[in-house]
Order: structure tokens, then sequence, then C-alpha cells
């Protein structure tokens, strides 16, 4: 179990000279008791044994073993895949069995956020994005970004206003003049934390932009800054941490925007459907105009396709 959980599970009982030694820790979490038990102490105002009490509470021999703990978890957040890549080295059963092992793994992570995550937290973030008088701004990373956008893409269809950020550019955070406590901002950011996009999400942040995080359990920096924070377990069977269990997760999120109403306009999607079915944007078998009018591009193209 990772030491913030302990800290913060009710199940141990806090003296309010151990609560300030655990406020220290978990405000910058998990880098904020790398220090010495004594640089610790004094951070927090109380004394050295106060400290080690603390530790031996928690279930640790002593302070050694503590930073050894908080050590390992700060290693696994920043972990690189050629690092991984000899700790996860899957085993020799041929590429059918690697690719069924990765598939079980990245399904077994996925249900685990279904079980692990509350539906009042789809439900905050429901109200969050769908209620805010503002922009809605949805950021991601180098891989995340691919991700973010296609939940802007959904929100797109069912709300005003919703601007994707694809690739961080200089120009790109001229868009923080423009923001206030109106706006939301979703953002993406899972290990190895992308310096941009945190510095993005802190300058939001100051300008009382509400923050909306999706992260993995080791929490980027900016969950400091975040008014809701939706973790995702994306630990699988390979070097790389799988973007699966997020990707459902936006999808059971839109899900549950569409199903429960929250300020949901479903006027505004039949005009978008209008709006398409207009410009022949999809094929649609309902609708005799874009299908006939994409059959006759097709067939000018390709002289042996024949319009059913």
């Amino acid at each position: 179990m990772r030491i913030k959980d302990i800290l913060t599970g009710g199940e141990i009982q806090l003296t309010p000279a151990e609560a300030k030694i655990a406020q220290v820790i978990l405000a910058e979490y998990p880098t904020s008791a790398l220090g010495t038990a004594t640089a610790l102490a004094k951070r927090a105002g109380v004394s050295d044994p106060t400290v080690i009490r603390l530790v031996t509470k928690m279930g640790f021999a002593g302070f050694a073993a503590f930073h050894s703990s908080l050590l390992g978890e700060v290693e696994a957040g920043l972990r690189s895949p050629l690092m991984m890549m000899e700790a996860k080295r899957p085993a020799a059963k041929g590429r059918r069995g690697v690719a069924e092992a990765y598939m079980h793994s990245a399904a077994r992570a996925v249900a685990g956020n279904a079980n692990a995550t509350l539906p009042q937290l789809y439900d905050r973030a429901a109200h969050t994005v769908m209620g805010a008088k503002g922009r809605v701004i949805v950021l991601g990373g180098r891989f995340s970004r691919f991700v973010s956008g296609m939940f802007a893409s959904y929100l797109k269809q069912i709300r005003p206003n919703v601007v994707s950020i694809d690739i961080l550019a200089a120009e790109s955070f001229d868009i923080l003049i423009d923001l206030s406590k109106r706006d939301v901002l979703i953002v993406f950011d899972f290990r190895r934390y992308q310096r941009d996009v945190i510095r993005f999400a802190e300058q939001a942040a100051k300008r009382g932009v509400q923050i909306v995080l999706f992260t993995d359990p080791y929490r980027s920096p900016i969950a400091n800054k975040a008014k809701l924070i939706i973790v995702s377990r994306n630990d699988v069977v390979s070097p790389y941490d799988s973007l699966c269990p997020p990707t459902a997760q936006i999808e059971a999120l839109i899900a549950h925007i569409v199903a429960e109403g929250t300020q949901f306009k479903r006027r505004r999607v039949q005009e978008l459907d209008k709006i398409r079915a207009e410009n022949a944007v999809t094929v649609d078998s309902s609708g005799n105009e874009s299908r006939l009018n994409f059959g006759k591009r097709r067939k000018e193209k390709f002289p042996s396709y024949t319009a059913s």
C-alpha cells in the first residue's frame, strides 16, 4: 500500500503533531519527505522522535524503511519505457501468447478502475464539465493527447465552447490570458509527467480555472492544483502503460453525462446531425441525400463502384 493511502485511509489515528507531519508529506507527495527525519521534522515544526513514532505507527521498522518505500514510489512514477523493458520482459510464449497476455492485463486494468472509481466521482466531473459557464480546455501530453483529443471531440457534440490543445507550443500559453474562474481545464498527465503540461495547468490554476485531472496512481504534480482527480490504474504487461483504462474512463464519463442528462442539450446533437447530413459527412443509411451524394463522388472516382 502506498504511504499516501496509509495516511489518508483512516486506519491509523494521528495526534495533532503527527497530523502536521502528514500534511507536509501530502503537500508535495511523494517527493516532500525524501530528505532526513530531521529535515521532515523541521518542516512540520515537530521533534525528530515524533517523526519516528509516526512512521512506526504506519507499520515501518524505522525511518530508513519508510524512506526506502517512498523512494520506490518516486522511482516507479519516473520509470522510462527503456528501464521497464527489462523489468517487464514478457515470457517467451510466442507472439500470440504475449499479445493475449497483454490483452488480458489491459482488460484487468479497465475492470480494476471500474471497481475502484466511485460513481459520485463521475457525477461531480459531469457537473463540473457541463456546468462551466466559460470554455472547457482539454489538454494532454505526448501520448495522452490522443485520449484528450477523443474526449474533446465527444464534448464538442454535447456542449459549446470546447477548445482542444493538440500539442503545446509557445503560442498555446497565450490562451491563458483569457482564462478565468468561469473556465474548466481537463488535463491528462500520466507518468512520465510532462513539464509544459504541468506549467500550463499551474498557471491556469492561478487564474482561478477549475482543473479536472486524469492521472495514474502515482499522481501528476498537477494533483496539488486539481479540483477533481480521476485516477487510472494503467499498469499492464508491457514496458508502456496502457491508455485503454483512461479511454474507458472518458467514455464512461460521456455515457454518464448523456444518461443523466447533466445539462445536456439534445437539440445540439440534432442540429449537429443535420449539419453533417447536409454536407454528406458520414455514410448514413437513413439519409438518402447524403448516401447518394457519397455514392456519386465514389462513382466518379471509381467507375466500377455502383451506389445501392
